[in-house]
């Protein structure tokens, strides 16, 4: 296997030494449609952020690697990513006319969130420079339907790239944050008949159709799920639903997050009936909230490598479930395991972010090749706007936590299918670290085609390296991953 480096000569790089298994053999599709697998249709930009509605506009104007990771995945796709401005905060912020401020609130510690908080116009405002689509978060719970009225027509004057406005975040836990909406009887029932309502009068009120993001619970669907609000809506109310979300995070072990079958069995289990529900009206079905971990994450794993590789295998797993757009949440700003970036370090979540996204781009269409993903050793195959493959991802999500005096194993696949013309060579990129416990913060970082982000900037460093391998003339190529690496193939 040779290897080709971008602009400059050969690079030789060295693949693990253990012997390998047998090798795990797919074969790519000729084109879309082709016979034996699902293909899912591909947003432009599927992979968005979302942020702690209190924490927005620090965010936005204290964190320099904020625009500039944005940035990374819009040189890639040409498309700038998704945003969603919501999370427990929005249910504990009143609108205040009166303030120049973006947010008003008081903690006794920075690394705390806020109990209370007022935001005004210049918050809504911040929100419009962005110039990718915004979904805005609003307060349901404290059931002040008239101050969220207002604070939608500011969304709807300031926000220019407006995608929606979600009414209440994670409702299912009113009671026990004590929100007056909740004061009585809560269940899904009486939720469901108190969205229809707010989605009616906010939608008229602003005078938009299609705005809405509905949902947004956090619990485990059918109880809390798409299919029951479905279900009591009318077509008065229908009319003002854009989409509808759901919010998830997995949590587990390093090891337990990675794995491919683990993966796959939750978005399945949670999701696959409820975005099929979702399908039935048309309409786009996204994971409005979600990350590795609750509360933030936990220190122990939603900062590792093994982390960044649930974010990239989770992220294509959910658009193989056509789950349109996955928003990975951003908490509070110096305190948050789980984020991609901060104001001093990278996360290396952010690379397997970042991986997904340079598979996906300018996609039309994904597959998973492994499907049902019953083994350790993923396959994903995009194609382009003529049906054609474009690129594999394979994954070894075999564990590899780097104790002195482990082995590090590794795994040949073969794909098949490919061009034959003689001489014929493909290229490819790996996502790669010292192992699944690896932390940028703890000086291990990963490095995707040889490349790093520069810490307090999310800077590109390095020099982009892909390997290259021949395809042998009956349409074949091998390559060899250690445990605990992704190897994305480019096929054109």
């Amino acid at each position: 296997m040779g290897v080709s480096v971008k602009n400059f000569g050969l690079l030789c790089l060295a693949l693990a030494t253990t012997p390998t298994a047998q090798a795990v053999t797919v074969q790519v599709p000729a084109k879309v449609g082709a016979p034996g697998y699902k293909y899912a249709p591909l947003d432009p930009a599927p992979v968005g952020l979302s942020f702690e509605f209190f924490a927005f506009p620090s965010y936005f104007s204290n964190v320099n690697a904020t625009k500039q990771c944005l940035a990374n995945w819009k040189s890639l796709t040409g498309v700038w990513p998704p945003i969603r401005i919501g999370g427990t905060t929005q249910d504990r912020a009143q609108y205040d006319a009166s303030t120049s401020a973006y947010v008003v609130y008081s903690v006794k510690s920075a690394a705390d969130a806020p109990m209370t908080l007022t935001f005004g116009s210049k918050f809504m405002t911040l929100a419009g420079t962005y110039e990718g689509s915004v979904v805005v978060g609003l307060n349901r719970g404290k059931n002040n339907i008239e101050n969220t009225i207002a604070a939608a027509k500011v969304a709807v004057a300031e926000v220019k790239n407006l995608l929606a406005i979600e009414l209440g975040n994670e409702p299912e836990y009113y009671p026990k944050d004590g929100q007056p909406i909740a004061a009585g009887t809560w269940n899904p029932s009486v939720d469901v008949a108190s969205q229809n309502s707010w989605m009616i009068r906010v939608g008229s009120a602003i005078g938009r159709k299609n705005i809405i993001q509905a949902g947004n619970w956090n619990a485990a669907a059918p109880t809390w799920g798409a299919a029951n609000l479905i279900a009591a809506e009318n077509a008065t109310v229908r009319q003002y639903v854009r989409h509808y979300a759901h919010h998830n995070y997995p949590g587990g072990t390093i090891q337990s997050l990675m794995t491919h079958p683990t993966t796959v069995k939750n978005v399945r289990t949670e999701f696959e009936a409820d975005v099929a529900a979702v399908r039935r009206t048309g309409r786009e079905y996204v994971l409005g909230e979600t990350n590795s971990v609750s509360g933030g994450g936990a220190a122990g794993v939603s900062p590792t490598f093994g982390a960044a590789l649930w974010t990239m295998d989770y992220t294509l797993r959910a658009a193989y479930t056509n789950i349109s757009r996955i928003y990975f949440h951003h908490g509070t700003v110096g305190n948050c395991q789980y984020c991609f970036f901060g104001r001093y370090s990278m996360g290396a979540p952010y690379y397997g972010a970042h991986a997904a996204v340079a598979f996906l781009a300018g996609a039309r269409h994904l597959t998973a090749l492994d499907d049902p993903g019953t083994t350790n050793y993923a396959a994903y195959a995009v194609f382009d706007s003529q049906g054609k493959p474009l690129r594999a991802l394979l994954y070894n999500s075999d564990y590899f936590a780097g104790v002195s005096g482990t082995t590090r194993t590794s795994q040949s696949f073969t794909l098949t299918g490919l061009s034959s013309t003689p001489g014929t060579t493909i290229r490819a990129k790996r996502l790669t670290a010292a192992s699944a416990s690896s932390r940028v913060d703890q000086g291990s970082s990963p490095t995707f085609g040889g490349q790093t982000f520069a810490d307090g900037t999310c800077v590109v460093q390095g020099t982009e390296t892909f390997e290259s391998t021949a395809v042998s003339s009956n349409g074949q190529a091998t390559f060899t991953l250690k445990a605990t690496e992704v190897l994305i193939v480019y096929l054109q």
